[in-house]
C-alpha cells in the first residue's frame, strides 16, 4: 500500500501542470479516496502468499522455500513500476489512465503501437521506472520477513486462523461488506476529474478493465430502459422536412475523401486555431464549403475511419473495425458507391493491415488498394510508411487512369507520432508541439502540390473532395482531457470545381459529428440515405444539430444550448460548457447522451 502511495505522488508530481488552483488538502484526499483501492489491490496481491503460507503451516515439511517469496514480491513491484510509466505516457497522449485498449491495439499492431509512443521521453520514463523499482526493493526489505516462521498452534486454531485469515483479506479484496464489491467509482471526490484519475489505483483499474473486456460481451451503460434509449436516439434524429440545399454542379461527381491524421481544429485558423500551422488550408476554405461546427466520433484513427465510411459512431471501450463478423455487417460508403457504378480505392502510406484496416476494405468492395506492402522500399520514409506527399503523387497517377466514376479514401499518416519528416521543418523549435506543427505545415504543403498537381487532369473538375481528420489531437495546445469538446473538434471541408461558384467560399455551422459525412454526401448525389441511420444531412436546413464523442470510460453530448461530458467510471457529470444554462437544458444534453451512448453498445452488440 506504501508503494501504491508513492505511484500516486508520482503521477501527481509528473502531471503537476494539470493542478494549478487544487490545494494540499485536495492532494490529500487522493490519497485518503485511492486506499480502499489500493487496500484491495494489495489484497489481490496478497491472496497467494497467504494461501502459500496456509499450506506450508499445515504440512509437516517446508514446501515452498523463502527465495519464493521474495521473487514474488519483486515480480509484483516490476509489473507496477512498468505500469506506471506507461499509464505516465498514455495519459499525457489519451487524457484517460492505461486500460485494456492500449494492450488490445499493441496486439493488433505492435509496431504501430510503439511508434504512437515516440514522441514520449521514453529516457525520463524508464528512469522513473528503475527509480521506483528500487524504493520498491528496498521498502519490502525493511517491511516483509521473507523468512518462514511455523506459529506453534494446534490443528483446530490452525483451521479457525487460516479461515480468519482468508476471510479478512476476502472483505478486503472486495473492498466493502455490502453485496456490490467496490467499483471504480470508490476514488471520486472532486468535480475536478485530474484529482479522480489521481485518486485511482492504476492496476486495479487495469486489471479491472481487462477482465470486463475479456468476459462475455454486455452492455456496460446501460442507463435508461431500452425502448426510452431508442426512441429518444430515433427521435433526435428526425426531421421536419427530408430536402437538403444542392450545391454540387453535378449528380454524378468522382468523389475523393481525404482522411488527415491528427488535423485538429486547434491547427485551422479558420476554427479559431493557431495562424500559420496550415496556410494552405485557409486558401481551400476560401474556395470551398466549410463545416466550422464538427467533431470527431472518438480519439483514434479507428474510430475515425468507422465513422466516415460506416457512420458508425465510436464505442468507447471497443472498435468494431477490428471484429470481421461484426464490422462486415455495418453499411459502407465503399459499398454504396460501388454498387452505383463506381470504381473504389483505398490509399495509405502505411500497412493496410493496421487493425484489420485490409479487411474492412474487402468487405465492403474496395477494387484496389496502394499501401506499403506495393511502394518502393526506398520511398517508405517513416516507420509508419510512405510519407504524404508520395501517396498524394501515387493517387494522381492511379485517378489519372480511371474511365469510370470513382470513390476513393486517401489516409494521411506524416502528422502522427513520431512526428518524422523527409525535409527540414518548416518550425524551429525541437520541442513536441513545435515538431507537430512542422508535420502539419508538411502536410498542407503536400495537399496544396496535390491539388496543383490534380488540376492538370481533366477529371479534376468532375471531382468533389472531402476533407476531415480522423481525430483531433492533443498538440499544438496541449489540450489533453477526454472529456473536453475541443479536443474533438476538427475541419471537414467540401472542396473542388464540382461545387457550384455561389457556394464555394460558404461556411456551414451547424453542429455536428465526422458520421454526418455519409448522409450529407449521399443526399447531395440523390443516393439512399436510409441504411446509415446515425448520419444526419448537415446541408438540410430542417436537420437537427447535435454531435456526440466518446472515450474509454466516458462519453460527450453537444446541443447548441449546453454540453456536458458524462464519467462512466464515476457514474457523475465532469464538464458542462454553458455554466448559466438552464437546469432543465444540462438535464436534456446528459439524458441524450446516456441514450446515444447505451444505443450505440446495444447496436454494436447486435452486429
Amino acid at each position: 500500500m506504501l508503494f501504491f502511495a508513492i505511484t500516486r505522488a508520482t503521477f501527481e508530481i509528473y502531471f503537476r501542470y494539470k493542478l494549478h488552483g487544487v490545494t494540499v488538502g485536495d492532494i490529500v484526499k487522493t490519497f485518503l479516496y485511492g486506499i480502499r483501492m489500493d487496500a484491495s489491490a494489495t489484497a489481490y496481491i496478497a491472496l497467494i502468499p497467504l494461501l502459500v503460507f496456509i499450506i506450508n503451516w499445515f504440512t509437516s515439511k517446508k514446501l515452498f522455500k523463502t527465495i519464493w517469496l521474495k521473487t514474488y514480491t519483486w515480480f509484483c513491484l516490476f509489473w507496477i513500476s512498468l505500469i506506471c510509466i506507461v499509464d505516465l505516457g498514455l495519459f499525457t497522449e489519451w487524457g484517460s489512465k492505461v486500460s485494456f485498449r492500449a494492450f488490445d491495439t499493441l496486439y493488433n499492431s505492435p509496431a504501430e503501437s510503439m511508434s504512437s509512443t515516440a514522441s514520449s521521453p521514453v529516457a525520463l520514463h524508464l528512469t522513473i521506472g528503475i527509480f521506483l523499482f528500487i524504493i520498491g526493493i528496498i521498502l519490502s526489505n525493511l517491511i516483509i520477513d521473507y523468512s518462514f516462521k511455523k506459529p506453534a498452534e494446534t490443528k483446530q486454531n490452525k483451521i479457525i486462523y487460516s479461515v480468519l485469515l482468508v476471510g479478512i483479506n476476502l472483505i478486503i479484496l472486495r473492498g466493502t461488506l455490502s453485496p456490490d464489491p467496490i467499483d471504480q467509482s470508490a476514488g471520486y471526490f472532486s468535480d475536478n476529474q485530474i484529482l479522480d484519475i489521481a485518486a485511482q489505483n492504476t492496476e486495479w483499474n487495469l486489471a479491472n478493465n481487462v477482465f470486463e473486456n475479456l468476459r462475455r460481451p454486455y452492455n456496460p451503460y446501460i442507463f435508461l430502459p431500452a425502448a426510452q434509449a431508442k426512441n429518444i436516439v430515433d427521435e433526435t434524429f428526425k426531421v421536419k422536412k427530408d430536402t437538403t440545399i444542392h450545391v454540387l454542379n453535378t449528380d454524378k461527381p468522382n468523389v475523393v475523401i481525404i482522411q488527415l491524421e491528427s488535423f485538429t481544429a486547434d491547427v485551422i485558423q479558420s476554427l479559431g486555431g493557431e495562424k500559420g500551422d496550415a496556410p494552405n488550408f485557409e486558401k481551400f476554405i476560401k474556395n470551398g464549403i466549410l463545416f466550422n461546427n464538427i467533431y470527431s466520433a472518438g480519439d483514434r484513427t479507428d474510430k475515425g475511419i468507422i465513422a466516415i465510411l460506416s457512420a458508425f459512431p465510436s464505442q468507447a471501450i471497443r472498435t468494431i473495425v477490428i471484429d470481421t463478423n461484426k464490422q462486415k455487417k455495418l453499411p459502407s460508403l465503399l459499398t454504396e458507391f460501388k454498387d452505383s457504378g463506381y470504381t473504389t480505392s483505398y490509399f495509405y502510406g502505411g500497412t493496410s493491415e493496421y487493425m484489420d484496416f485490409d479487411n474492412y476494405m474487402a468487405d465492403h468492395k474496395t477494387d484496389h488498394i496502394t499501401d506499403e506492402r506495393i511502394i518502393p522500399k526506398n520511398e517508405v520514409g517513416s516507420t509508419w510508411g510512405a510519407h504524404d506527399n508520395i501517396l498524394f503523387a501515387k493517387h494522381v497517377e492511379y485517378l489519372s487512369k480511371q474511365t469510370k466514376p470513382f470513390f476513393s479514401l486517401i489516409q494521411t499518416l506524416t502528422n502522427h507520432e513520431p512526428f518524422v519528416l523527409p525535409v527540414p521543418p518548416h518550425f524551429k523549435g525541437k520541442d513536441i508541439a513545435d515538431q507537430f506543427r512542422s508535420t502539419t505545415w508538411f502536410t498542407d504543403s503536400c495537399l496544396n502540390a496535390y491539388f496543383e498537381d490534380a488540376k492538370k487532369h481533366a477529371w479534376y473538375k468532375n471531382t468533389l473532395f472531402i476533407l476531415v481528420a480522423d481525430h483531433g489531437h492533443r498538440l499544438p495546445r496541449k489540450t489533453s482531457a477526454a472529456y473536453d469538446p475541443v479536443k474533438y473538434h476538427i475541419p471537414l471541408l467540401f472542396f473542388g470545381d464540382a461545387i457550384k461558384p455561389e457556394y464555394r467560399g460558404t461556411t456551414i455551422t451547424k453542429l455536428g459529428n465526422q458520421t454526418d459525412i455519409a448522409a450529407t454526401l449521399l443526399a447531395q448525389l440523390n443516393m439512399t440515405q436510409q441504411k446509415f441511420k446515425w448520419s444526419k444531412n448537415l446541408l438540410n436546413p430542417y436537420a437537427p444539430a447535435f454531435a456526440f464523442f466518446d472515450w474509454d470510460n466516458g462519453f460527450g453530448f453537444m446541443l447548441p444550448e449546453q454540453a456536458v461530458s458524462f464519467d462512466s467510471s464515476g457514474q457523475r457529470m465532469i464538464y458542462t460548457k454553458n455554466k448559466n444554462a438552464p437546469k432543465a437544458a444540462t438535464d436534456n444534453a446528459l439524458l441524450h447522451g446516456k441514450a446515444f451512448m447505451q444505443q450505440i453498445f446495444t447496436e454494436y452488440l447486435a452486429y
